[in-house]
């Protein structure tokens, strides 16, 4: 449909260290979701605090490991949970979508982590993926479970910061990363069985309506997390395909960009000083990645004829 885009290589930022990862020992995750692969570490949810450090999520060992600028890597809380998107809110605390307790709010202070929301009415959630929070604190999250094309039950929550839950998408094939477009009329929805990135436009009255197919993927095992920049610029990163795509605001594919250390390319993160750098996880190797990019101007200069 497209030409192919100019395609960059990510440098190494940092590689979890060996001390800190659980070497050859199995997880129950691990067993479920990469039948029962080895995981040292299995990355998610990158996320900067205030003072620049990176966050990033253990999933199978229920960690949150911290980043510092310089790439040093610790610690920051350790609990009995498979924590996968993650998010800070303006007062410092994280909040993270738990595939197994729902969602937990996580103090970086003290490395505290507690429940925050963990079921719907007295329904449990399937297993929470993602968040991303808009402007005026509502929270958007994924219930992603273990749901696919042959059993197509996840779904799309808006936590209102009044405290208020609802539903607003049912019956999808794996939702998984989520983003809001910079003038927060529309949500952006990875949709990773489908292969696609589903547009959510958000009604006045708090609804939704005309949700379709934004963008449709192929190869790979699809979509997982989303980044957005200021030009509501999307960036995509393709679990399987070894890479993340960075799509324009008409879905128009602008740039590519490998991963050096393996496919399961997971979740990424704008940062650095103007956020023109995108962070990303590459969890088979439990690396993070670092692509500079080249101004929006130059990268459409350099597509294809």
């Amino acid at each position: 449909m497209y030409a192919p885009p100019p395609c960059v290589t990510a440098d190494v930022f940092t590689v979890i260290p060996e001390p800190i990862c659980f070497g050859n020992r199995r997880s129950d995750w691990a067993d479920a979701q990469i039948n029962g692969a080895p995981t040292p570490t299995y990355l998610e949810g990158p996320c900067f605090d205030a003072a620049g450090n990176l966050w990033v999520t253990d999933i199978p060992w229920g960690r949150l490991l911290k980043i510092t600028p310089g790439g040093e890597v610790s610690v920051g809380a350790e609990y009995d949970g498979q924590p996968n998107g993650l998010k800070f809110l303006a007062d410092g605390r994280g909040l993270i979508a738990d595939f197994k307790n729902g969602l937990m709010v996580f103090d970086p202070a003290t490395g505290a982590v507690e429940p925050y929301l963990v079921r719907r009415l007295l329904e449990p959630f399937r297993g929470c993926n993602d968040l991303t929070v808009a402007s005026n604190g509502d929270l958007y999250f994924t219930d992603q479970g273990m749901s696919g094309l042959h059993d197509p039950y996840g779904r799309v929550y808006r936590l209102r910061v009044d405290g208020g839950l609802e539903l607003l998408l049912d019956r999808i094939p794996s939702p998984n990363g989520l983003v809001l477009n910079k003038a927060e009329t529309a949500l952006m929805v990875a949709v990773t069985r489908a292969n696609a990135i589903w547009r959510v436009p958000l009604t006045a009255d708090g609804g939704v309506t005309k949700v379709g197919t934004f963008i449709q993927m192929s190869g790979g095992n699809g979509p997982d997390g989303l980044a957005m920049d200021e030009d509501d610029n999307i960036a995509v990163c393709h679990v399987g395909m070894g890479c993340a795509w960075l799509f324009d605001d008409i879905g128009e594919p602008i740039l590519r960009i490998r991963s050096p250390k393996g496919r399961k390319v997971t979740n990424c993160a704008y940062g650095g000083a103007d956020r023109k750098s995108l962070f990303i996880t590459e969890s088979g190797s439990g690396a993070i990645l670092r692509a500079e990019l080249p101004a929006p101007g130059r990268m459409l200069h350099a597509r294809p004829a």
